[in-house]
C-alpha cells in the first residue's frame, strides 16, 4: 500500500510558479514510477508528467513541456512538480499517483495509487 498526500497548490498570477509536493508513505515509494496528473472542471483527468523510479527517466505533456519539472527524492519519499511560467489554461486540481509500471505512463488506468489532489488556480 502507498499513501500519497499532495501539498503546495494555490491561486497565482499568470507568469507566477508553484511548487507541488506529494509526499508518499510506505517503504517501497522507491519501486514506484510517478506521475501527476490535472483535471479542470468539466473535462477528463490528463497527463502532466512522470518519472521513473530512480528519476532517470522522465515524461511530460506537450502543453507543459519546458515549463514543468518532475523530480523525486527518493530518501525523502516526495516527488515534485515545479510549475514556471503558469497560464490560466493550467487551472485545475492536480493529483499525484503511483505506478508498478513505466508501460503508458501517460494513461491514469496504469496508476495503483492517488493522491486526494491540490487545487491549483492560475489568475489572468
Amino acid at each position: 500500500q502507498v499513501q500519497l498526500v499532495e501539498s503546495g497548490g494555490g491561486l497565482v498570477q499568470a507568469g507566477g510558479s508553484l511548487r507541488l509536493s506529494c509526499a508518499a508513505s510506505g517503504r517501497t515509494f522507491s519501486r514506484y514510477a510517478m506521475g501527476w496528473f490535472r483535471q479542470a472542471p468539466g473535462k477528463e483527468r490528463e497527463f502532466v508528467a512522470a518519472i521513473s523510479w530512480r528519476g532517470t527517466s522522465t515524461y511530460y505533456a506537450d502543453s507543459v513541456k519546458g515549463r514543468f519539472t518532475i523530480s523525486r527524492d527518493n530518501a525523502k519519499n516526495t516527488v515534485y512538480l515545479q510549475m514556471n511560467s503558469l497560464k490560466p489554461e493550467d487551472t485545475a486540481v492536480y493529483y499525484c499517483a503511483a505506478t508498478n509500471t513505466i508501460a503508458e505512463v501517460t494513461q491514469p488506468r496504469r496508476y495503483n495509487y492517488w493522491g486526494q489532489g491540490t487545487q491549483v488556480t492560475v489568475s489572468s
